[in-house]
Parts: structure tokens; sequence; C-alpha cells
């Protein structure tokens, strides 16, 4: 470490020690490397705690003004990719404000009035993470309208649906589709959820206990947006579940994302050939030419890891802390941002992929139309047409369905003949349900995934999403 640097570290912790921390303490303790991030978000408090310093008559009109255009030239050298950041002076909050003093002098030294370093990060990490939560809502959005998009278009294609991966009732592309909305858009709720609770300022809190300066709190929350200051100081600068919450949500969501990931592999093998990633979303292999690989899937299925281990790490760091303040809190942010920036990506390419996928009706409709998937029907139908007990149709259907496998035929290929022989209550009308189509036509319950029903949901969610 150089002489500057020791004067610099002695001169931030008030002459405490009588000499500047050594290379490896200075590398665990610094975090600037990762909370420059913040620069915007913490220059953005800093001009509005100046402004209310000065309406309170705290600061002078002349050293606000000064704080203000230096704070701006701050901002601009930083966006320019100007800024000379220094591990030295540990964080972004102590290189923004020594940069301050060598632009403006004494000033900047008064800029840290009535507040810490605690409610500072707690403020600029509050507005980060708020951040992050409008743009993981807007970027949801975009992938939904992408998936319904695919929906609108394929409302009436019947596909298998499955249990255990197993063919269980035919169920429509758009239908299915239409499932994956429905979950993205709780995801964009719990993001607004989120939002909404972490929507209170911590600034004036101090260090712990508040401060004896007559500040005016709803002045700096307003002007930052938020709705309201915290209420309690302690809480304030010793919290972090505003972070763990958007954490929560993005592993929710992120779990989403991975099941939908898993679906376009399995869907995009030579076993199932239901669709298709255009090379955008796929690369060939190095020794075997036929194959096209659905990396950006199975990428995006494994970047999702990182986002749950995000959440993991915070919850552990934050689990034994008694309060207010301690260091262990300076981890919070790496993981956040980390978790933010896979979310982010993942979204993205799951909306790319979702757009450029071809469908293969004809593949869906073969498989829906094997594996016995209208079982149920003729079950449903012995029910409200022959006026069997649902346990006698399910087993009457399973000796029907033991019948057509046992003759290497599907259901709707048994002969009249052969289905009376099971039982005699069984007329011709049957055929009428056992068809694919004749099967998804009559799911019209709410929420089904008859088409006309599918098409009810879309235009729902195109109204709603204006």
């Amino acid at each position: 470490m150089t002489d500057s640097a020791d004067k610099s570290s002695n001169a931030m912790w008030g002459g405490r020690f009588a000499a500047g921390p050594d290379a490896i303490m200075e590398a665990i303790n610094a975090s600037i490397s990762f909370d420059k991030r913040l620069y915007a978000q913490d220059i953005r408090g800093s001009r509005a705690h100046a402004a209310m310093l000065a309406a309170q008559g705290i600061l002078t009109d002349s050293d606000a003004e000064a704080i203000r255009e230096g704070l701006l030239t701050v901002l601009s050298e930083i966006e320019a990719g100007d800024f000379p950041f220094s591990t030295a002076l540990e964080d972004i909050h102590m290189n923004v404000e020594a940069r301050l003093k060598d632009l403006i002098g004494e000033p900047a030294g008064r800029l840290h009035t009535a507040r810490s370093r605690n409610d500072q990060v707690a403020t600029d990490f509050r507005l980060w993470v708020r951040d992050q939560c409008d743009a993981a809502g807007h970027s949801l959005d975009t992938l939904i309208r992408a998936l319904l998009t695919r929906a609108e278009a394929t409302a009436d294609w019947v596909m298998p649906g499955f249990t255990h991966l197993q063919t269980a009732q035919p169920v429509t592309f758009g239908h299915h589709m239409m499932a994956y909305v429905e979950m993205f858009a709780r995801d964009k709720g719990r993001f607004g959820d989120a939002r909404r609770r972490m929507n209170e300022s911590p600034l004036g809190a101090a260090a712990l206990a508040g401060t004896g300066f007559p500040i005016d709190r709803f002045a700096t929350a307003e002007a930052l947006g938020f709705d309201r200051p915290m209420a309690n100081s302690l809480d304030a600068v010793s919290d972090r579940d505003f972070a763990l919450e958007f954490l929560s949500s993005a592993s929710i969501c992120a779990v989403h994302l991975s099941r939908l990931a898993e679906e376009l592999v399995i869907w995009s093998s030579a076993q199932f050939r239901f669709v298709a990633m255009s090379d955008k979303w796929s690369t060939g292999s190095s020794i075997m030419p036929q194959k096209r690989n659905p990396d950006a899937a199975e990428l995006l299925r494994a970047k999702i890891g990182r986002i749950l281990g995000a959440s993991v790490a915070l919850f552990t760091v934050m689990k034994g802390l008694p309060l207010a303040y301690s260091k262990d809190m300076q981890e919070d942010k790496e993981q956040v941002f980390d978790a933010a920036d896979t979310l982010m990506l993942a979204l993205a390419a799951m909306t790319g992929m979702i757009s450029d996928l071809t469908v293969n009706r004809e593949k869906l409709e073969a498989a829906a139309s094997n594996g016995f998937s209208t079982a149920t029907d003729l079950a449903d139908w012995l029910v409200r047409e022959a006026g069997l007990p649902f346990r006698e149709a399910h087993h009457v259907t399973g000796t029907l369905v033991a019948l057509a496998e046992k003759k290497g035929v599907d259901l709707p290929d048994l002969t009249l003949a052969e289905m009376r022989s099971v039982h005699p209550a069984i007329t011709d009308a049957v055929f009428g349900v056992l068809g694919v189509h004749n099967s998804v036509a009559s799911r019209q319950s709410y929420g089904g995934t008859a088409p006309d029903q599918v098409r009810a949901q879309i235009a729902r969610w195109k109204q709603a999403l204006g």
C-alpha cells in the first residue's frame, strides 16, 4: 500500500489507527469493486440529502449548490468512464465523497451531516433493488406477450398432456403456453408486491438511532420516490428483507423459467420433435454433424442455480445478525447483483426462444393420439351416458385399454362388438368422444383446454396487458 493510501484510510477512520490496514485487510474490507454499481443511486440520495439539509437551514444555500454541482460532475465522470475508483477508499460512498472534496473543497465535508454510511448504503441498495423489480416486471411483460402470441396461433393444436411425463389426456399447445402465462404473471405480481413493501426510505436513520439535527425525512423520502420514511431507525439500517424478497421472487421466477427450458430441451429432442429451436438458440456438434443442440435452453436451465444460490447465500448472511448493522451485511450486494443480471439474461433468452420457436403440429397430434390419451373421456362417457358409477366405469375402461394394448391398437380402433364384450351398455355413440379433437373440445370448464376456453383466456390477458 502506498503512503497516500495509508493517509486516505487513516483520514477516513478519523485517526483511530496508527497505520492503515495491510493488503489482506484492504482486500477483505473493500467493496468498491462491486458496489460502484450503486453510483447513480448514491449520487441521487446525496443530492436529495443536501437539498433537504439546505431547506432545513442545516446547510447554507451556497454550500448546497456547490455540492449539487459537484455531484453532477462526479456523475458525468463516472458515466464517461473517467472516474478514478480507489480500493483504499473502500466503497462507492467514500469514493464519491473524496472526489467531491477534490472538486469543491470544504463544503464536501458537510454533506455527511445527519447521516451515516449505514443509512446511506441501505438507501442506495433499496433504490437499486427497487429498479430491478421494475426491470423484471417489464421483462416479464415482454415474455408474457411472446407466450400469448404463440398460444393464439396454436389454440386448437392438440398435443399430449402429461403427468409423470407419461401421456395423460389430450390438451392443446396453446393451453400449455397459457399455463406459463399464468405462472409468469404471478411472478410479475410478486416483484410488484416486493416493490411496494420496500418503498420506504431508510435515509435519515443515521448510524442506528436517528439524529439530533432537525432533518425532514419525509422530504427526502418524497424526493427519492419513496412512499414514506421507515418508522424505526434500527430496522432501517439493519434489515435486508427487501433484498431477500427480491431474491425469493427471482428464485420462483427462475424455477418457472427452468421448467419451461426443460420442456424445450425435451420437445426438441429426436424422440419428440414437437418443436425446433432456431439457429439463433442452437448449436451443432464438433463431431456429430446431425446434431442440433438446444444450448440456450440448457444454459438457461443451469444459470438458474446462480439465482437460487444467491438467495441461500443472503439468507445465510442475515440469519444470525443481531441489531443493528454488522459488517457481514457488506456481503449482501454481490449475490443480488449477480442474481439480477442472471434473471434479466434468462428472461431475455426465453423470450427470444419462444418468439423464434417452430412448432410441429403433425408431431403433436400424432403423439396426442397415442398412449390411450382419451381413456378418461371413455370413462366419463360411461358415467354420463351409460349411468355407471365412476369406479365401475374406471374398471371397464381399464379392461378396454388392456384389450387395445393386446391387439396393438388405440381405443378408437376397437370395434363396437369388442367394446360391448366388455360392457353391453356401450353404444356406437362412444366413438364421438374418443378422438383427440373431440376430447379437447369437450373440456369446456373454466380454465379448461377447449380451444374456445383457451382463446377466452388469451383475450382476457391481452386486455389486461393493454
